[in-house]
């Protein structure tokens, strides 16, 4: 094997689902009006492991991390059961980033059930954001200054869940105030803030975000999801905004990640990685090694 195939990966982002088992409205109800990353239609079907291993073909995946694929409806953990259950018969995931809904009545029985699975090591609960810059919803209930949101927020560290947070660049300087404000949730920063506007301002913006969230300590980050509304894959942008991540977070603080398969929109898991290898490719082999797979163990505690 060549060191570009047999660099161990774990993928710390990533989703699968079987539509004839649970119901994603999102995927199988009314087809949303509009999905501005590609063609939509790809996602509305089945994804299993082993669509999963023939997608990361040629690279040397040895874990994963599945993260909550927006099923938000029934019970929170028939999604969790379902993916332990596949975890015994496939082997993957390794970890799992379950979903609970915040300021409901039942946030701290939801929290204390993921809890008891050992795979359940954090919760993606997503706050309500503004469809774009210019718009602000600051204070209304779900969002980042809500109190009975940030109340049951508050409540991760006692179930010893970590939290994913997944808001687009212009929120980016309120997640950093919810990170200072609760310094004993771990937070860990969704696809590195969204950068959507590859303008020098809309970067400008983005990196002054990504800097006040980064002097969180609690916050750790994923680069993943580097895909542009309207725009094809550009390796040259999205290499500036992995550089630009590591440097800005530190090598001990970022991961690597698929979120296969949404970004198989709008590129193959292989230009993905082969994207993270050649961008990191005058590293230290110990900052890659942590940058591909062991800050993903260590952070969301595999086999811990």
């Amino acid at each position: 094997m060549s060191e570009m195939s047999d660099l161990e990966i774990v993928d710390a982002h990533h989703h699968f689902w079987d539509l004839d088992a649970l119901h994603y409205p999102w995927l199988t109800d009314r087809p949303l009006a509009s999905f501005p990353f590609g063609d939509y239609d790809v996602l509305r079907r089945d994804y299993l492991p082993e669509d999963y291993w023939r997608d990361a073909g040629g690279h040397n995946v040895v874990k994963t991390v599945h993260v909550e694929a927006e099923r938000h409806v029934g019970d929170p953990l028939d999604e969790t059961n379902w993916l332990t259950r596949l975890r015994d018969k496939a082997g993957v995931p390794s970890a799992i980033v379950a979903w609970a809904p915040l300021a409901h009545p039942e946030t701290g029985e939801i929290l204390a059930r993921q809890a008891e699975n050992p795979l359940v090591k954090g919760i993606r609960t997503k706050p309500r954001v503004s469809g774009s810059p210019g718009e602000s919803i600051a204070g209304e209930p779900g969002t980042m200054q809500d109190d009975a949101w940030l109340g049951d927020l508050a409540l991760f560290p006692k179930y010893g869940l970590s939290w994913d947070m997944r808001v687009p660049y212009w929120h980016l300087e309120e997640a950093a105030e919810v990170a200072r404000a609760l310094p004993d949730v771990r937070a860990v920063l969704n696809h590195a803030g969204l950068p959507w506007d590859r303008g020098e301002e809309g970067l400008k913006r983005w990196r002054r975000g990504m800097e006040a969230v980064a002097a969180c300590p609690n916050v750790t980050t994923k680069i993943s999801f580097l895909l542009v509304p309207g725009s094809a894959w550009s390796d040259d942008g999205n290499a500036r905004v992995i550089r630009e991540t590591i440097e800005v977070f530190g090598v001990d603080r970022c991961m690597f990640a698929s979120n296969y398969p949404v970004d198989r929109m709008g590129a193959s898991f292989d230009a993905i990685y082969s994207l993270f290898k050649r961008t990191t490719a005058d590293l230290p082999v110990e900052d890659r090694r942590k940058l591909f797979a062991g800050n993903a163990t260590r952070i969301y505690r595999i086999d811990a």
